[in-house]
This record gives C-alpha cells, sequence and structure tokens, in this order.
C-alpha cells in the first residue's frame, strides 16, 4: 500500500455503513496504491457518532461537517448523506480542495448537479458519483462483451429495478417520499441506478418517453401519527432511445411485491443476448449465436481470478455479495486519485451524474406531457 490518505465521511446511516466497510475493506484486501485512513465521520447525534466511529474505527468525530471539511488531516470526503444535502457539502468540499464522493442520485435537480460540475471542474478535484452497481463483476463483464462486439449490433437494453418496500398502503411515511428532502422519489432512488446502468452497458441517451406514477397518496408519519401528503413518485416506466440506434425499456417501483431487491437487466444484439438479476449477484446469463445448435442462455458463475476485481478475494465458486461492490468501486477512487486521473469511463463521475438527473428530469417531463422529451444537453 502507498501513502495514506485521510477520509472524512458525512452521514452514518445505511450507506454510512456500506461505506465504511469498503474503506476498511481496501487496506485489508486490495491492493490499492493509496492507504485510507478514517479520520472523522459527522453527523448531527453526537452519541450515535461516538458508537458509529468507535465501530467502525474512525479517529474522531464532529456535529457539524463544516469543521470536518476544514479539518487539514482529510484529503477526501465521502457524502452519504439524504439527497437535499448532497450538492451544499459536497461544494464546499471541493472548494477546500477535498476529492468527493457522492452518494446517488447526485443531487435533488439538475440544477444542483451542474453546479457541482462546475465547481469540480474549476477546482480539479478527483471527483465520483456511487453508482455502485457498475462494479458487479457481472456486470463489468457484460460490458466488455458488448464493447467487443461479442453480442453485434445492439438492438435493445431492458432493466427493471423492483422492491416491494411500500406495497403495503400503511408503510410509513419517510424523507424519501418527500419532494423538499428527496428531490424525486422512486425513479431517483432506484431509477438512477437504472439510467446510469443504459449508459454504463448501451451509450447514451438522446430521448424519453415515460410515466411517473403514485397510487398510495397519503402515508402515516410514525413519528407525529398525522398523515401526510406523498408529493414524489412510487414508481415509473420509461422506453428510451439511444445515439447508437438502440431502444430501451426500463422501470423501477418498490410497489413491486415479492421483490426484494430485483435488479434485472437484458440486453439483446444481432449476434447474442446477456441476462443478469441483482438477486443472483454472482451470476451473468449469456446467448451467443455462434455457438450454432449448442447456443441458448447458459450460466456463467462470474467468480473466476480473471473476472473482474476477483483476484481480491476468495477461491472460484466462493461467491461475492452486495457489500462487495463498494469496495471494488473506492478500489478505482483511490486508484485513479494516485494517478491524478478521472475515474470515467469505469465509475460515474460528475458529469455523468448530471446526465442521469436529466434524464430522470426529461423523463418526468414527459409523464406530464405524455409525449416523448429529448434529453438537454
Amino acid at each position: 500500500m502507498g501513502r495514506f490518505v485521510g477520509v472524512g465521511l458525512i452521514g452514518h446511516g445505511f450507506m454510512g455503513r456500506a461505506h465504511s466497510l469498503a474503506w476498511r475493506n481496501i487496506t485489508l484486501f486490495t491492493d490499492s496504491p493509496l492507504t485510507p485512513v478514517l479520520k472523522a465521520v459527522a453527523g448531527r447525534s453526537e452519541d450515535a457518532l461516538r458508537g458509529f466511529a468507535a465501530r467502525f474505527g474512525f479517529e474522531r468525530y464532529y456535529t457539524d461537517y463544516r469543521l470536518m471539511i476544514k479539518d487539514p488531516g482529510i484529503d477526501i470526503i465521502d457524502n452519504v448523506t439524504p439527497n437535499y444535502m448532497h450538492a451544499e457539502p459536497t461544494i464546499e468540499a471541493m472548494e477546500a480542495g477535498k476529492h468527493v464522493i457522492v452518494e446517488k442520485p447526485m443531487a435533488m435537480n439538475s440544477r444542483e448537479a451542474y453546479e457541482m460540475v462546475r465547481v469540480a471542474e474549476r477546482t480539479g478535484v478527483i471527483n465520483m458519483v456511487a453508482h455502485n452497481y457498475r462494479f458487479v463483476p457481472a456486470i463489468v463483464l457484460a460490458r466488455q462483451l458488448i464493447g467487443s462486439g461479442s453480442l453485434g449490433r445492439i438492438y435493445h437494453f431492458r432493466a427493471f429495478y423492483l422492491q416491494q418496500s411500500l406495497a403495503n398502503p400503511e408503510a410509513p411515511m419517510m424523507w424519501r417520499l418527500r419532494r423538499e428532502y428527496a428531490g424525486y422519489g422512486t425513479i431517483a432512488d432506484l431509477g438512477s441506478h437504472v439510467i446510469d446502468l443504459a449508459r454504463y452497458l448501451i451509450g447514451e441517451v438522446v430521448s424519453v418517453n415515460g410515466t411517473l406514477y403514485t397510487f398510495n397518496r397519503f402515508r402515516v408519519n410514525q413519528a407525529t401519527g398525522v398523515r401526510e401528503e406523498v408529493n414524489v413518485d412510487e414508481g415509473f416506466t420509461a422506453m428510451l432511445r439511444f445515439e447508437n440506434g438502440a431502444v430501451g425499456l426500463i422501470e423501477a417501483s418498490k410497489l413491486a411485491t415479492g421483490h426484494y431487491n430485483s435488479l434485472i437487466i437484458e440486453v439483446n444484439g444481432s449476434e447474442g443476448s446477456i441476462r443478469f438479476d441483482l438477486e443472483r449477484i454472482n451470476e451473468l446469463e449469456v446467448h451467443l449465436a455462434k455457438d450454432g445448435e449448442l447456443s441458448g442462455f447458459r450460466r456463467i458463475l462470474v467468480t473466476q481470478r480473471t473476472h473482474p476485481y476477483l483476484r481480491f478475494w476468495w477461491p472460484p465458486g466462493h461467491v461475492l455479495g452486495w457489500e462487495h461492490t463498494f469496495t471494488h468501486e473506492i478500489y478505482h477512487f483511490l486508484t485513479r486519485l494516485a494517478e491524478g486521473k478521472d475515474v470515467a469511463p469505469e465509475a460515474a463521475n460528475f458529469r455523468d451524474g448530471l446526465r442521469v438527473m436529466r434524464i430522470i428530469e426529461a423523463i418526468a417531463e414527459s409523464s406530464e406531457k405524455g409525449t416523448w422529451v429529448s434529453v438537454t444537453d
């Protein structure tokens, strides 16, 4: 491992735990050219911060993220806060010369995202949006197959991200269902992943035709017992047109009973197809027309040492989990930071995050107008 870099984490919830585990795994498992040191974590609750810092090995904690950004021992700010806190702390960190990672979606809207891009390019810091599914070994392998031409000319892209977390009308109100905190609903939370993977695997999206929907207009705030309005979407469906001529169909819903965390992808080309399901994260199904009478979807267990990122882990057949994607993502970030290079195209930089936000807004506009909408630059 190479020189040390100090890490400051803003947020200590679900994503805070996932990212903290990844930062620790870098030192334990990878050959990263940089050695991350968990310097500090910032949040609002001192009691929660104290316990979190002790559990994950952060040297100190701050109840004001602005003080942490000023900490001279910190080189990287990792922002895993709710959506409404993505832009301001990240911009402040970049202005202070810190390199930055921000959870998806990048911002509340494209206006915020554009400002983040502008500051990133002016300050020259390394920046990344944490679209961790780009670092599932099976999805990286799928991209390699598509890029090599093994599937021929690409015709279709289909992706569905389905959960059942809001299927029960009595499920409680949460911040993700309030526009002032989330910006958008499921289309931002799950849909941003699907949209990013469409661009990562197939290419640029140029126009969309979609529908946003909300079936349960009111939910109970458990803290107050008051029924509050849900003013964002519970799901969406959209058709896509890609710059290379391919067409797509994408959907994300939290009303899909029976689905816990299903991210299902299929790509069809003139010479073959691939299929993937996140609930079977180590597998990629591949059909190649050149196999003739033996062609048909066959399961590839993506755990060989030659498969993407598997050299860091276990013997073939010893499967990886969801949490490993964050380690791969941060390893890539640190590698590019050591080289002084942009994280793209393997990872999503802020330009990619901005494009995702513009596609989200185009789908929302299409839903209002009931027509195809071009995605603006």
